[in-house]
């Protein structure tokens, strides 16, 4: 697997293994141990989750759960291809309302880890396109938030995207209260 450091300190893009042949390929997609003997230990999950979006130009974000239920993801796209992105939440954190973005795809096999204290999104980039994310905390509703997507200046490479009404009512980034602080701040 290999581990690449993203310009937001704690979100890191893992591009796991395939072993290619005739018939296709196969790929570990998760393997704490592998992951600990590169250095790298991930929180527990305790909830997968996959969800597909029909049309290309879906865009679902900026969602948050917060503390006590804070939501670290492990996110891949299992078929198609999405724009991912996480944003550094932290209240204290020099990278405060910072972003970055990846594209994820069935070719490329890329996923992002995104710590809890992270807004995080997507925008399809393909119609009919799958998203499957590792989740350290149960779902909660309670603690269930979003930020508005156009508030930060993400490039997300459309200009009218199909929104869900959570999303498309959310508060802007200025006039939201994180409820994540940078430890140690």
């Amino acid at each position: 697997m290999r581990i690449e450091k993203t310009p937001l300190p704690g979100v890191l893009a893992l591009t796991p293994a395939r072993h290619s042949d005739a018939r296709g390929f196969f790929s570990e997609s998760w393997n704490r141990r592998r992951l600990e003997e590169a250095g790298l230990d991930l929180p527990d999950f305790v909830q997968d989750n996959h969800s597909i979006s029909h049309a290309a130009g879906t865009l679902r974000g900026l969602h948050y759960q917060a503390p006590p239920h804070a939501q670290g993801k492990l996110v891949r796209c299992g078929r198609g291809r999405i724009l991912d992105v996480a944003v550094d939440a932290r209240r204290g954190s020099a990278h405060y309302g910072r972003w970055v973005a990846r594209e994820l795809s069935f070719e490329n096999g890329l996923q992002l880890w995104i710590p809890a204290g992270f807004l995080h999104g997507f925008v399809t980039l393909e119609p009919d396109s799958e998203i499957i994310y590792k989740c350290t905390a149960h779902y909660d509703a309670a603690s269930d938030g979003a930020v508005r997507w156009d508030s930060l200046g993400i490039d997300w490479g459309v200009t009218d995207p199909i929104l869900s009404d959570k999303d498309r009512t959310a508060p802007a980034f200025a006039d939201w209260r994180s409820p994540f602080e940078m430890e140690g701040a």
